[in-house]
Formats: structure tokens, C-alpha cells, sequence
């Protein structure tokens, strides 16, 4: 699923703000992992996130906002598999994967 300029915005806005660091730039998921907002959609980063959707949006409905959440991705994929928990989180400026 992709998403405009304005959702992805929306969302981001949601996570976690971190004292200390730039909201702009740096927030936690639920999970308490820190996502980077220049890191969206990027997999390849610890700090990549996903919007991730609470309940799946049915073919041709609107987008709610209200219904997304920004989360780190290999959260946003624990979710997608049906994990309940959290596999990553943070730790001072970084993430740590639990052992699952």
C-alpha cells in the first residue's frame, strides 16, 4: 500500500516523541523501537519504518488516519504474521531485537 505525502505526515506525527531529540527527525513506535523519518519504508535500516494498518483497509474504502500507526518494520511485519509482541524496541539511541 502506498501513501501520499500528507498520510505519511499524519502518522509519523503519532509516534512516540523522545525528549532530547528532534521530533522531526526521530520518534518510537508502540513498540518503543525509534524510527528515523528519512527512513520510511527502508528495510535495510534499523530505523526503517512502515505504516502500519490496525485493522486491514477493505478494497476501496477511504484511508483513515486514524486506523494507522507508524512502526518500525520488522515490528510492522511481526504484526503482519499475527506475533503479538513486540521484536524490536529501543535502548538509549538504538534498537535490540528480542529472541524470539
Amino acid at each position: 500500500m502506498s501513501y501520499d505525502e500528507g498520510t505519511i505526515k499524519k502518522v509519523w506525527e503519532k509516534g512516540g516523541i523522545i525528549p532530547g531529540y528532534d521530533p522531526e527527525a526521530w520518534r518510537q513506535d508502540e513498540c518503543g523501537a525509534w524510527i528515523g523519518r528519512r527512513f520510511y519504508g527502508n528495510k535495510d535500516s534499523q530505523y526503517g519504518w512502515e505504516i502500519f494498518a490496525a485493522e486491514p483497509r477493505v478494497q476501496g474504502s477511504e484511508v483513515e488516519t486514524s486506523n494507522l500507526h507508524p512502526m518500525q518494520w520488522e515490528n510492522s511485519k511481526a504484526r503482519k504474521l499475527g506475533r503479538s509482541k513486540c521484536v524490536v524496541t529501543g535502548a538509549e539511541a538504538r534498537n535490540i531485537r528480542f529472541l524470539v
